[in-house]
């Protein structure tokens, strides 16, 4: 078997593939693959139509389309005050799936060691070991999931990895990282050199008092941040598979070479009619924000009737039920279970964990009120027992 064919060896498909599968299967409500069931902003929907018709079905320029990269310089302005040349700071990718691969094969050779909090998204210790890399994880501390800062010191000067990964806000938690944890973290890359790597397709999916930071806006980021993020969850575009990696162009000019040697370039079509998104109102923004944040009270109040314990997201929108007291063996069998015979999805929450860890079932809210109530409804038996 080809090496890098070994050190996947350990992992199995997606779990949250195929939950989404089990879940069309059953015909259930699917709160597992974390994408809406409601169409884009209207302005996307007639911008995709117009570029279809369009000069747009050839290749772009490798590194994204110079109208959306400049529109999409324009967007991060606004949010971080960073100024970004959409020459040198840019390259977009298929997606911040293929964005964080880039990142990682940009910033790690192989045998590098990377810092991976857990819980995590899935993808980042297979991105590590398709890198070549060695993950080296450190807890986030439930209910709130804060990490240790002695322990992550200690990570750093035990392993020296090459970089950290950092969701912010975080999938599968919710949690929002401060200003105060994002300015440790960059204290510790730089006197460790090495590079954080954020990604942040959920920054505008925060929760009152809770607010998004921007990491390479920071004072000392410099050249240590290197940025993944997509306009699936902002736009409610997730098959549009649009993302990008934000970095100083030393970074930038590498990340290139791998971008284009894995994917050539996103979706020529597809870039034209997003810039349309890109150009909404900031009105747009917190309309956005209001919204989940009244999916987010809904759907914990649901939850709240099960009788069952979960996490309070502060960002992006997941929950993790504790599915403890219902005693199944494991995870895995209590999320299969609400599957067959609830009606409901989600994923076993011990995908996430580097440490064994099987009290939680992954939810997500980013649904129309109706679909929220119906799977409310379904997971309403839980409070009768099994």
């Amino acid at each position: 078997m080809p090496a890098t064919a070994q050190r996947l060896a350990g992992f199995t498909e997606s779990v949250i593939r195929g939950m989404t599968r089990l879940a069309n299967r059953h015909a259930a409500v699917n709160l597992a693959q974390g994408f809406p069931d409601f169409d884009p902003p209207e302005d996307l929907l007639v911008a995709l139509e117009r570029a279809t018709r369009g000069p747009f079905h050839q290749y772009a320029v490798t590194w994204g389309a110079p109208r959306f990269r400049q529109a999409l310089a324009r967007k991060i302005q606004q949010f971080s005050g960073l100024e970004l040349d959409p020459d040198r700071h840019l390259v977009v990718t298929c997606g911040s799936t293929e964005a964080m691969l880039v990142a990682m094969m940009t910033a790690c050779d192989p045998g590098d060691r990377v810092i991976v909090f857990s819980p995590f998204y899935e993808n980042y210790a297979a991105d590590a070991i398709l890198a070549g890399a060695h993950p080296v994880y450190v807890p986030l501390r439930p209910p709130h999931f804060d990490f240790d800062r002695d322990e992550l010191e200690a990570a750093f000067k035990s392993h020296r990895p090459r970089s950290i990964i950092v969701c912010n806000p975080s999938n599968p938690t919710g949690k929002v990282f401060s200003e105060g944890e994002l300015r440790f973290l960059l204290e510790l890359a730089e006197r460790f050199d090495a590079f954080v790597i954020t990604d942040e397709p959920y920054e505008h999916i925060v929760f009152e008092p809770h607010g998004h930071v921007h990491a390479a806006a920071l004072p000392g980021a410099g050249d240590r941040v290197i940025v993944c993020n997509s306009l699936s969850k902002t736009y409610s575009i997730t098959g549009w598979r649009l993302g990008y990696v934000q970095a100083a162009p030393a970074v930038i000019e590498q990340a290139r070479k791998v971008h284009d040697f894995l994917t050539v370039g996103a979706a020529a079509p597809l870039q034209e009619a997003a810039v349309a998104g890109l150009e909404l109102p900031m009105s747009y923004y917190s309309e956005l924000r209001d919204g989940y944040a009244a999916k987010r009270r809904l759907f914990l109040d649901l939850l709240a009737r099960t009788g069952l314990r979960f996490t309070e997201p502060q960002g992006a929108y997941y929950v993790l039920l504790d599915i403890s007291p219902l005693g199944f063996a494991t995870d895995h069998d209590a999320a299969e279970w609400m599957v067959r015979e609830l009606g409901v999805a989600g994923v076993p929450g011990s995908s996430f964990f580097r440490e064994p860890e099987h009290r939680y079932v992954r939810f997500h809210f980013a649904k129309r009120e109706e679909t929220l109530r119906a799977a409310g409804e379904r997971l309403g038996r839980l409070r009768l027992g099994r």
